[in-house]
């Protein structure tokens, strides 16, 4: 079940991107956010589930009754190359979107092979028009960055991987 909080942050992303529709599953919960001005109907057929009262937002359930909508273009959180046991995942700590660099003008915080400590500030999350630094927590050797400057990310989704010292 997706919480209200949860839900409410999803909405304000999808109104601050060029994305019309987003549409999540969560144990058997089915969450559709759709911005308005689109005229198209959706015909869903599961038993009643109460709807929250945030505009363009409807939950139904169970999700294997509704229609499949074309897949949404969603980040990928498998890095592109096999992980190793022994590497850390820095972790996104909430829903938003990930800068390299606190300016387009200024060099990212981190690079592959840059070490850091606990404290680095290795990129900035944004969510809900907040800046919020996101520090390394462990000390050790940047060996990947698993997402592009400017993406949309995922609570709990990989953002680096960290060779611990």
């Amino acid at each position: 079940m997706f919480k209200l909080n949860e839900i409410k942050e999803l909405i304000k992303l999808v109104d601050q991107t060029s994305v019309h529709e987003l549409e999540i599953e969560n144990e058997g919960t089915r969450l559709l956010i759709r911005k308005p001005g689109k005229t198209e109907v959706v015909n869903v057929q599961a038993a009643p589930v109460p709807t929250y009262t945030q505009p363009h937002v409807a939950v139904a359930a169970p999700a294997a009754a509704a229609p499949q909508a074309a897949p949404a273009a969603q980040p990928s959180t498998a890095p592109s190359a096999p992980q190793a046991d022994n590497l850390h995942r820095i972790l996104s700590p909430m829903v938003g979107t990930f800068y390299r660099a606190s300016s387009p003008d200024n060099p990212p915080f981190v690079s592959v092979g840059d070490r850091v400590n606990e404290k680095t500030v290795v990129c900035i999350l944004e969510a809900m028009k907040l800046m919020n630094e996101l520090e390394a927590e462990v000390k050790g050797e940047i060996v990947e960055v698993l997402v592009e400057n400017g993406q949309l990310i995922e609570f709990g989704q990989p953002l680096f991987l960290v060779r611990p010292e």
